[in-house]
């Protein structure tokens, strides 16, 4: 997901993101952690995708007070 996509979302979705962005990450490192993946490059990726997600939700949250 890309910063662009993330900034046209409403602090609901966002919220809604972090919380099935952080489900797959959870998911796919138990799946790496049993066998490891095809693409590990994708637990890095789902990482960097998070913290957008969670820097995005912050500045606004600073921004409403």
């Amino acid at each position: 997901m890309k910063q662009t996509e993330i900034k046209e979302l409403s602090v609901a979705e966002l919220q809604e993101k972090l919380v099935e962005f952080k489900k797959n990450y959870a998911d796919l490192k138990m799946a790496h952690a049993i066998t490891p993946l095809e693409n590990p490059m994708q637990i890095r990726a789902m990482r960097k995708t998070i913290a957008r997600l969670a820097t995005e939700l912050t500045k606004r949250e600073m921004q409403e007070s």
